[in-house]
């Protein structure tokens, strides 16, 4: 539910805001360009684990359908929460739902469906309030959130799906800089609330360093309040974390678990702490 007419926290501790509201029509086409490009088997694929092709794309238009219904339209019914459902339990039954639903809709209507509401959700993003309240993001700790904040969490999310697609294909990761830097640094924020029952003194500091074009440093600081993105330069770090694109997304996204991902990085420092950062995940998990 969008949490209107309630003021956003201060989320300094998150670092500066992320405008991903450019990106959603280039990555929306990306999407398109996929899903024209299938072969009739390609749609069967497993694409994560339960999930063909053809269902993972049913998944992303319900995802479209609720941003503009909730925030476009105002539209305010659907399924509610069961009796005792955690969110998190929430989600993963109203997206099975979703899906289950779809499984007969044709591939060739369900991309046709895709293209037009997909192009309404770009032109939906262009205009928003960064500013404006809107949905909790989970795996970072806040709810509300104010819009950039989660807009670059969809936005990282439909990435996330289309690189899914294109893994179940054969193809490789689309490593673009402009798209990929910006999924990274969305990632990233939640470091502060994979690091919340860490407890270290103040000014400690975990940094996370991540090679390539994308790639880019990030450092959470232990403060009197719990961790924060947004302290000044200290020390040097207690632990530092260096690992590849590939890996860091992955490992957000729970394609790899942290032991895979501890096996490819590089740790200089605390050990103990490195570890309880390649803890991070960001999606609804």
């Amino acid at each position: 539910m969008v949490r209107r007419g309630r003021p956003a926290r201060i989320l300094s501790w998150l670092g500066s805001p992320i405008d991903a509201r450019s990106l959603f029509a280039p990555e929306q086409a990306a999407l398109m360009a996929t899903l024209r490009g299938l072969a009739s088997a390609d749609w069967g694929k497993e694409a994560v684990s339960g999930w063909t092709v053809r269902d993972l794309a049913a998944h992303i238009l319900g995802d479209f359908c609720g941003r503009l219904a909730r925030d476009r339209d105002g539209h305010q019914d659907g399924p509610g929460f069961a009796l005792g459902e955690t969110p998190e339990a929430f989600i993963h039954r109203i997206n099975h739902e979703w899906v289950d639903a779809h499984r007969r809709v044709s591939p060739a209507a369900l991309t046709d469906t895709l293209d037009l509401v997909g192009g309404k959700v770009s032109r939906f993003f262009e205009t928003a309030d960064l500013e404006e309240p809107s949905l909790g993001v989970s795996w970072a700790g806040v709810d509300p959130a104010p819009m950039w904040w989660d807009s670059a969490r969809d936005f990282t999310e439909f990435w996330t799906h289309r690189q899914q697609i294109r893994h179940a294909i054969g193809q490789e990761t689309d490593a673009d800089p402009r798209f990929l830097s910006v999924v990274l640094d969305a990632f990233m924020r939640a470091l502060p609330h994979t690091l919340r029952e860490v407890t270290a003194p103040v000014g400690r500091r975990a940094q996370v360093l991540i090679g390539g074009p994308a790639g880019d440093a990030w450092t959470a600081t232990a403060t009197g309040f719990g961790w924060s993105l947004a302290e000044p330069d200290g020390e040097r770090p207690a632990a530092i974390v260096r690992l590849d694109a590939e890996t860091a997304w992955r490992l957000c996204t729970r394609g790899i678990q942290p032991d895979t991902a501890l096996a490819r990085v590089r740790i200089d420092g605390d050990r103990q702490l490195a570890e309880a950062v390649c803890q991070i995940v960001s999606i609804v998990y």
